[in-house]
């Protein structure tokens, strides 16, 4: 419903659209909402040409009260009519009708329940209109008149007020149902328009539970009033109830048939049935594009009335059986070639492994993968390798040189020539050392790097070596 608020924000004037009547009253109660009212302040014929570039579709007007009736995109009935009031002077008169505001008009209504608004202004979006406290019978699950000539003044509404009565199971109120028993006994039905009684035939097309409120109105004695030859004893009971579960079934599968398009239907009906028992519906995925594309009326009134054993079990298969192949597109495998709702062409291929699982085809993986395949999109290219400074590549270009080992001498002074071990009581360590200009190799260095001796090792031919260094200097103090 916020999609149909939001075209009407677009194509109306900002300061004066209201949602009102019985969407509000339903939003409230928590039932379904069956149409949507919208209240403005001015002429909504005027804008009958902007809704038609819109996508809705002009079901009529009323010049007189300057209604517009119209169906929105999803066959949602719509009405836009303007703020006014309606003053009565007589009982089966037309009112006199003048422009009002949103609060006079609100007034003007029938039950509590259905004389409130919600604001579709910027400033006061979402602001509730209840005036009367429509709210509270909501809750109370009352039905309540707005004041005490409401039955004298519009005699329909005592149809209306049983017709509420039976659909949302709420009583009249007390004082309510004391003033409907008062014109009940006056016989001011007698005053009823035709064209109210043809708006309460209209009314029953849509009621989820037509049979239950058919009854009531026997009851009352108001179904004599919209056709003497009508008796609750004569309606199809079984019939009737088969219509209302295909019908909530369609719905609940977001179909929505219009009980107004079944003036010609009969007609059509034998039509649709020669085409679903021919060629054209030969294979299950043939039959389940005929029946998408015909008119969701014709499908429900063949549900119901078909006789031809196979053009009723393809309908039934069309609502249940072949409902649940969907749940079985190879979901795992798409994604896997990269088949996501992400492609353009996805809802194309979706279909046509929907279409081909129909007619019992691609059982297997291989057959899936086979057909699959070549729909796969190409992989996505390798990233690119990271960006480097500098620093980064110059750094990269040097080749570090492999360590040598650096001898030492005697004392534990580093000495040119073949590496040696340090020992340390830490850890040993090895250096590079070149060897210094003009030396000489020794024969130890012509032969080549001798193996580390351990320190210990190293340690025990360093005490000899010191001795023989101190016997020079006592020969040098005798000399």
């Amino acid at each position: 419903m916020a999609d149909y608020i939001y075209t009407m924000e677009l194509r109306l004037t900002p300061k004066n659209v209201y949602l009102t009547g019985g969407a509000v009253r339903d939003i409230i109660s928590g039932f379904p909402i069956r149409d949507l009212d919208f209240t403005v302040q001015g002429n909504p014929l005027k804008l009958q040409k902007e809704f038609e570039r819109s996508g809705a579709v002009i079901g009529g007007a009323d010049d007189n009260l300057k209604i517009l009736y119209l169906t929105l995109p999803g066959g949602v009935r719509a009405e836009i009519s303007p703020a006014r009031t309606e003053k009565y002077e007589k009982t089966g008169k037309p009112p006199i009708i003048t422009p009002a505001t949103i609060i006079e008009d609100l007034r003007r209504r029938d039950f509590t329940v259905n004389a409130m608004a919600l604001s579709l202004n910027p400033g006061s979006r979402g602001l509730l209109l209840d005036p009367f406290n429509g709210a509270a019978d909501i809750e109370a699950k009352l039905v309540r008149i707005l004041h005490n000539y409401a039955f004298v003044e519009d005699p329909s509404r005592l149809i209306r007020a049983s017709r509420f009565s039976a659909r949302f199971h709420w009583p009249l109120e007390e004082r309510t149902q004391a003033r409907y028993d008062s014109a009940k006994e006056n016989n001011y039905i007698e005053y009823i328009t035709n064209r109210a009684i043809g708006y309460e035939i209209e009314q029953l097309a849509y009621e989820d539970d037509p049979l239950n409120v058919v009854r009531v109105l026997e009851k009352e004695g108001w179904l004599k009033v919209l056709s003497l030859h009508w008796t609750s004893s004569k309606v199809d009971t079984e019939g009737l109830s088969e219509l209302m579960r295909t019908r909530q079934q369609m719905n609940e599968l977001g179909y929505s048939p219009d009980p107004e398009g079944w003036r010609d239907i009969s007609e059509h009906a034998k039509e649709l049935a020669k085409r679903l028992s021919g060629k054209e519906a030969s294979t299950p995925s043939k039959t389940w594009k005929l029946l998408s594309n015909a008119r969701q009326d014709m499908v429900l009134f063949l549900a119901v009335t078909a006789r031809q054993q196979a053009v009723e079990q393809k309908i039934k298969n069309f609502f249940t059986k072949w409902r649940e192949v969907q749940q079985k597109i190879p979901l795992p495998e798409m994604t896997e070639l990269l088949i996501t709702p992400q492609l353009p062409e996805y809802p194309k291929i979706a279909e046509e492994v929907f279409m081909l699982l129909l007619d019992g085809k691609l059982r297997s993986r291989t057959e899936r993968m086979n057909f699959l395949k070549p729909l796969a999109p190409p992989p996505p290219p390798p990233p690119p390798p990271p960006r480097r400074g500098r620093a980064a590549k110059a750094a990269a270009q040097v080749q570090p040189q492999a360590p040598q080992p650096v001898a030492t001498g005697k004392k534990g002074k580093a000495q040119p020539g073949p590496a040696a071990t340090v020992s340390t009581k830490s850890q040993e360590k090895t250096k590079i050392v070149p060897p210094a200009k003009g030396h000489e190799k020794t024969k130890a260095e012509k032969q080549g790097p001798k193996p580390a001796v351990p320190a210990k090792t190293v340690q025990k031919k360093k005490t000899p070596a010191k001795k023989a260094a101190a016997k020079p200097q006592k020969k040098s103090k005798k000399h």
